[in-house]
């Protein structure tokens, strides 16, 4: 079989001329708006210069229906992720069907005109079930699905005014008919995408080479910088890395183009419609690989999917893909030949050393400060990791105390934060809930609308304090696991989050009752107060769980230090 014709001719884009745009976005200023999400405007990006063709737009209602049930659009068409327009209840009530909203990024700016065709509430758990094979929040995009999204969804055609501003590698961003025409001007006919959401290692350039040579094909180098999975490495150190070893492939047979993609994690679903995103580029082959844009483990504890099945599935569905797939090897280092090679091809296995480091040893190993071999990694790519991930005792890091009113949080907390403070070295910040409350959050009810808003204002502080290499203690109530889990997400992608359980019984809070609340909440006279008429839903997995009951303060605070100097986030 071959696409080698398919990857020549320009392929349709929904953005109108400039002039039109021009007068589009005067007209625009009477529309509603809706300010769009970081995943919504990466949908959109593709959906605007062709990256999603067939799609005109966001999905109406039938062709929704359609994509979750079959990975079909209505008319038959192949198509495996349902791209929706997510809004709120209150934004879908103040518009109607057969109307024009304006589309803008976070700043304002106006990226383009939705006609609204549908206006739908979506059955989210069949959606979980049939996209991602489970109704299970262990998946980001399960978790997302329930805990972020809108309850609205909205159909309709795109007209595309301008594409979202990049500030960063604008050189390297390519729309599909960008790819096409380099293509064209460097008579590429066959070429072979490797999508990639990680740093380049030894092992990938070896694959990627065999897999080139295999199709008889140029290669892309295609990484994802829209949203991947939460505590990926940050793009900007990816490409990074991605530009350290270009110059170690041919300049003539090989390019690097950044893909603005929200990456959805799902498996078999997810590897069709890369297929598919690839192909709109102007691939023509596609190196698929083990458990492809695998999620991780579910809440029992196993992988969401077979490792084979996403490669089962996109060979099934290739010849309407358009774009051939090529096995991803499991490329091993064999220590006498000093070479890389396909783990299931070693005949005299039993006679040579095969060495290889899992992501996750990788990870350790940059955490702690160690060696990472020559054989494994190039020196300019372990460069880039290590300012990124300098060892953890220097990173800034979180800690995160959630407990009932009195279980005895800002006790512990405050004893922390001195600790802390007297071993020096990183700046230490407490954000207490009361504190909080009191400077960040003053004009706050305690509803539990209100309470969530808290507690993400205090994962973004925490976040920024993380980031810039301090070290955060937060002491809220946090009753809720998804708002704990948000504000995880968030500081995860910048240092470390300790989740402390102070899981003192509540009959021990209401003996102690300092401030007289439960009282209070007792006569009725506090409505929605956790514990009493609101519930307080225990970490299952918290780093540590503290019982302050018939323990001194100091001890409760040395077994959060002993965690902190077991986890190597402080030096013993």
């Amino acid at each position: 079989m071959s696409f080698d014709a398919a990857n020549l001719a320009p392929i349709p884009e929904l953005y109108v001329s400039y002039d039109s745009a021009q007068k589009l976005k005067v007209d625009a200023a009477d529309l509603i708006s809706w300010d769009m999400t970081p995943r919504q405007i990466c949908d959109l990006e593709l959906l605007m210069n062709g990256g999603f063709n067939p799609l005109k737009g966001f999905l109406g209602k039938a062709d929704y229906e359609s994509v979750v049930d079959k990975m079909r659009l209505a008319d038959g068409t192949l198509w495996p992720m349902p791209i929706t327009l997510d809004v709120s209840e209150k934004f879908a009530e103040s518009i109607e069907e057969g109307k024009d909203i304006a589309l803008r990024d976070q700043e304002g700016v106006i990226l383009a005109i939705l006609s609204v065709s549908d206006i739908y509430r979506p059955d989210k758990a069949v959606e979980a079930e049939k996209v991602f094979g489970a109704d299970d929040l262990a998946h980001p995009a399960v978790n997302y699905l329930h805990n972020t999204a809108g309850t609205i969804y909205l159909g309709g055609a795109i007209t595309g005014i301008q594409p979202p501003v990049h500030y960063d590698f604008r050189a390297r961003r390519d729309t599909p008919n960008e790819l096409r025409a380099y293509f064209r001007k460097m008579g590429w006919r066959r070429v072979v995408a490797f999508q990639t959401r990680n740093p380049l290692h030894r092992a990938h350039q070896e694959l990627t080479f065999r897999a080139a040579r295999e199709a008889q094909a140029n290669l892309l180098i295609h990484p994802v910088v829209g949203l991947t999975k939460p505590g990926d490495v940050d793009h900007f150190t990816r490409v990074r890395c991605y530009e350290a070893v270009l110059d170690k492939y041919q300049p003539s047979t090989t390019t690097m183009s950044l893909l603005n993609l929200a990456m959805r994690m799902a498996g078999p679903r997810e590897a069709v419609w890369h297929g598919i995103i690839r192909r709109n580029h102007g691939c023509t082959h596609m190196i698929v690989g083990r458990d492809h844009a695998g999620p991780g483990n579910n809440s029992a504890g196993e992988d969401f999917y077979g490792p084979y099945d996403a490669q089962d599935l996109f060979r099934k569905h290739q010849d309407e893909i358009g774009c051939e797939m090529v096995d991803f090897k499991h490329m091993v280092y064999v220590q006498e030949r000093a070479q890389y090679e396909p783990n299931d091809e070693i005949e005299d296995r039993d006679n040579v050393t095969i060495l290889n480091i899992s992501g996750t040893e990788l990870r350790r190993r940059l955490r702690e400060g160690l060696d990472i071999p020559e054989w494994f990694s190039f020196p300019e790519v372990v460069k880039e990791l290590r300012r990124t991930s300098p060892p953890r005792s220097q990173q800034g890091f979180t800690v995160f105390f959630t407990g009932l009113s009195g279980s005895g949080k800002s006790t512990i907390a405050n004893a922390i934060m001195v600790k802390l403070m007297e071993m020096g070295g990183r700046p230490v910040t407490l954000l207490d809930g009361d504190v909080v409350r009191k400077h960040l959050s003053s004009e706050l009810t305690f509803s539990k609308e209100h309470r969530d808003i808290n507690i993400r204002r205090i994962g973004y502080v925490a976040s920024e304090i993380t980031k810039n290499g301090g070290i955060a203690i937060c002491a809220p109530i946090a009753p809720y696991t998804a708002t704990r889990r948000a504000a995880r997400e968030m500081i995860e992608a910048y240092g470390a989050f300790v989740e402390v359980h102070v899981a003192t019984s509540l009959e021990e809070c209401e003996r102690r009752d300092r401030k007289g609340l439960y009282k209070l909440a007792r006569a009725g006279k506090i409505p929605e107060f956790t514990g009493i008429s609101d519930p307080y839903e225990a970490p299952t997995t918290p780093e540590l769980v503290v019982d302050t009951e018939g323990y001194e303060v100091d001890n409760c605070a040395q077994q959060v230090l002993l965690k902190l100097e077991s986890m190597g986030l402080i030096k013993g």
